[in-house]
Parts: structure tokens; C-alpha cells; sequence
């Protein structure tokens, strides 16, 4: 779960630096940059979460 949380903090750092270029350089690559890492990151969340509902809610036979 900590790798989560790391994971999840590198890309709101990752987020923020690449609006943070954009604002200084106003290269729209960046913004674009920044759109996709918080698409992919939503999905993975969503992905991840999904998991966990899976798990709480499936039966598995011992």
C-alpha cells in the first residue's frame, strides 16, 4: 500500500511540474504532458480500486 501512496504523490509532483513549465514557458507539450499523466493516473486509480472491490467481494474457496 505505501508503493501506492509513493506512486501516487510522484505523479501529483509529476502533475504540478508540468503546469508549472507551462505557466513559465507556455510550450503547450507540457500541458498536453500533464493532461495525460492525470488521465492514465485516474484509470490506474480506477483499475486499483476495482481490484480491491474484487477482492473484498469475491468468495474464494478454501
Amino acid at each position: 500500500m505505501w508503493l501506492l501512496r509513493l506512486l501516487a504523490v510522484i505523479l501529483v509532483v509529476a502533475i504540478g511540474a508540468g503546469l508549472l513549465i507551462y505557466v513559465i514557458t507556455g510550450n503547450r507539450y507540457y500541458l498536453a504532458f500533464a493532461w495525460r499523466l492525470f488521465r492514465y493516473g485516474i484509470v490506474f486509480a480506477l483499475i486499483i480500486f476495482a481490484l480491491m472491490i474484487i477482492e473484498r467481494v469475491a468468495i474464494i474457496p478454501a
